[in-house]
C-alpha cells in the first residue's frame, strides 16, 4: 500500500470507538497497537480497514464493513423464518424497518434465546459450518430429577439415531423431584440435539433457552428485544471464524 492509499491508523481506531484520535495516537506511541502481527509505533501509518488485521492490547478490532450484526432474544412460539404461509409469528417482526437481515442458524419454535441477525453472508456461512466448531450454551428445564449418575452418563457421551454426541459441559443448576435445570454447552448444530439428548435418558425438555454462541452472550436481553453486537464480541467472533 502506498503512502497515499488507505486510511490513517489513528482515524480507523477512533472510528471503531477505541478512543479519540489523540488517545489512539498515544496507544500507537506506547506500542499497544498491532497491524497484521507487527507492532506499530510510528504515527500516520495507512491501513485498509476492511482487510488489515488490527489489534489493540491483543484484542481484535473488527474490520470496517457495511454490515449489521444484531442479537435477538427470540421468544417462544416464534418461527426461525422471515415469513410463514400459515401466518404464524416469524422473525420479520424483529428486523428494523427498511433493513434486509437474515437469521444465522435456527431455533425451534418452542426454543427461546439467542439468535443472530445479520446481512454478512461470510460470517453466517462460517458460523454455521461444522468445521469451525463454535460452541453454544443452553439452559434446559427437564422433567424429573436428573441424577448425578445420569448427568455423568451424558458427559461421557451417548449414541442417538444419527450418531454419537458428547457435550462439552453439563452442569446441574437446580433440581427437585419434578424438574431439573441444566446448563449444556456443545458444538453440535444437529437438529433438536439438546431435546433428543435428554429424551434419550428419560428426561424430556420442558423449556429450552440458548444463552450464548461462542463469545456472544444473551445477557439480560428480554424476549423480543435486540441489540447490536459489541465491538469486543464482534472482534472475538471474527478471530474465532478466521475472518
Amino acid at each position: 500500500m502506498s503512502e497515499t492509499e488507505g486510511v490513517r491508523l489513528q482515524k480507523v481506531l477512533a472510528a471503531a470507538g477505541i478512543g479519540s484520535r489523540r488517545a489512539s495516537e498515544e496507544m500507537i506511541e506506547a506500542g499497544r497497537v498491532e497491524v497484521n502481527g507487527r507492532v506499530v509505533t510510528e504515527q500516520g501509518m495507512r491501513v485498509d480497514p476492511a482487510r488489515d488485521e488490527i489489534r489493540v492490547d491483543g484484542a481484535r478490532v473488527p474490520p470496517q464493513r457495511s454490515h449489521r450484526y444484531l442479537v435477538l432474544n427470540k421468544p417462544r412460539g416464534v418461527l426461525s423464518a422471515m415469513e410463514d404461509p400459515h401466518g404464524r409469528p416469524t422473525l420479520a417482526t424483529y428486523v428494523p424497518p427498511g433493513e434486509r437481515l437474515f437469521h444465522v442458524g435456527r431455533l425451534d419454535a418452542d426454543t427461546e434465546g439467542l439468535l443472530l441477525l445479520t446481512n454478512d453472508g461470510d460470517l453466517a456461512q462460517r458460523l454455521t459450518h461444522p468445521s469451525y466448531e463454535v460452541s453454544k450454551l443452553y439452559l434446559a428445564e427437564v422433567a424429573g430429577n436428573l441424577t448425578d449418575a445420569t448427568a455423568a452418563k451424558l458427559r461421557k457421551g451417548i449414541t442417538l439415531d444419527d450418531g454419537p454426541i458428547t457435550p462439552d459441559h453439563i452442569n446441574v443448576v437446580q433440581r427437585t423431584d419434578q424438574r431439573t435445570l441444566v446448563r449444556v454447552r456443545l458444538h453440535s448444530g444437529r437438529n433438536r440435539i439438546v431435546r433428543r439428548m435428554f429424551d434419550a435418558v428419560g428426561h424430556p425438555v420442558r423449556r429450552l433457552s440458548r444463552l450464548a454462541i461462542g463469545p456472544v452472550k444473551l445477557g439480560d436481553l428480554k424476549p423480543g428485544q435486540t441489540r447490536e453486537l459489541s465491538r469486543e464480541e464482534l472482534g472475538e467472533l471474527f478471530d474465532l471464524l478466521g475472518l
